[in-house]
């Protein structure tokens, strides 16, 4: 990218609230797991210079790209890796970036990805069905929506896109194959499920599940979740912005279950789990964005942030 092209704009979700939630104060090291287009990173940045330092981590090269044009002045305390975030700890130990004050996943996807239509993320363009966050790996959807066999299609399409018409969905994918473009396979899936008083698209499910399936998204937050607390120094913060209710749950779980005293099953008299504590909860209700930022932001509206802080 030209250093003089217009960087592409991006409205960072709950940009305030993360930033407190972090607790970003000068001289200290984060961690921005999705860097995107830099927007979260950059209000951090602001917080902790001058001697503060900042490791961006992205699995989109074109992110990275743009974020290094955002960040070109600042060479010296912002770090920037095309990586994968479940990679976080190989990551830190490469660039010997730990322990830090604090780390931010925000899971949503980027308006850049989904407003650049050869990516493949949004069925109001005509595009190959692609939806890799990582150009580099090698399955796209349209691996999976060919060659899956009907039960898989049947289990991504429930439990990642939580659609319930998923096997009349993935029974009509298999006849009408090959699908090769986004257009096409949201027709495939509007000739099951029409379109008559529907509040969203019908694809918008179906398309959910493919990306999650095919970044693997569930299985590297996870992955990621642990390791973070390997990463943080004592009081050091987590702050998690998630867009869909199984993302949620992942962060939930983990944050309570770290916070537990007791991993036990109910009704145990004993504990014998012998369970430490390694999180404290900040937030044990979900913040959600304000109707302002919502209205302002539409693609905010499905947004929930929670926050944790590393018990010694």
């Amino acid at each position: 990218m030209n250093v003089t092209t217009p960087l592409p704009t991006h409205v960072p979700v709950l940009l305030k609230e993360a930033v407190e939630g972090l607790q970003a104060q000068p001289g200290g090291y984060f961690i921005d797991c999705t860097v995107g287009l830099g927007g979260h990173a950059s209000a951090i940045l602001e917080r902790i210079l001058p001697q503060g330092k900042l490791l961006g981590i992205d699995a989109d090269s074109e992110a990275i790209r743009v974020a290094e044009v955002r960040f070109s002045d600042y060479s010296e305390v912002v770090t920037l890796v095309n990586d994968n975030f479940a990679n976080l700890e190989a990551i830190c130990s490469k660039y010997k970036f730990y322990p830090v004050d604090g780390i931010l996943f925000d899971l949503g996807i980027s308006s850049m990805q989904l407003d650049t239509a050869q990516r493949g993320f949004s069925f109001q363009r005509e595009a190959p069905l692609d939806m890799r966050f990582d150009p580099r790996q090698g399955l796209t959807a349209a691996d999976i929506v060919n060659t899956f066999s009907e039960q898989e299609l049947v289990h991504i399409i429930k439990e990642y896109g939580e659609e319930r018409h998923s096997r009349r969905i993935a029974q009509h994918i298999v006849q009408s194959r090959p699908i090769t473009s986004t257009v096409q396979l949201a027709r495939v899936v509007e000739q099951v499920l029409g379109r008559k008083h529907a509040k969203i698209h019908p694809a918008t499910r179906t398309f959910m599940a493919f990306r999650i399936a095919v970044n693997r998204e569930l299985e590297n937050l996870k992955v990621a979740l642990e390791q973070s607390i390997n990463l943080l120094r004592f009081r050091g913060r987590l702050v998690v912005i998630s867009y869909h209710s199984l993302e949620d749950r992942i962060v939930k779980e983990f944050m309570r279950r770290e916070a537990s005293s007791c991993l036990c099953p109910p009704g145990t008299v004993v504990c014998r789990c012998g369970h430490v504590p390694t999180l404290k909860l900040i937030s044990r209700k979900v913040i959600r964005p304000t109707s302002l930022e919502i209205e302002s932001n539409p693609r905010s509206r499905s947004a929930k942030m929670r926050i944790a802080e590393r018990l010694k």
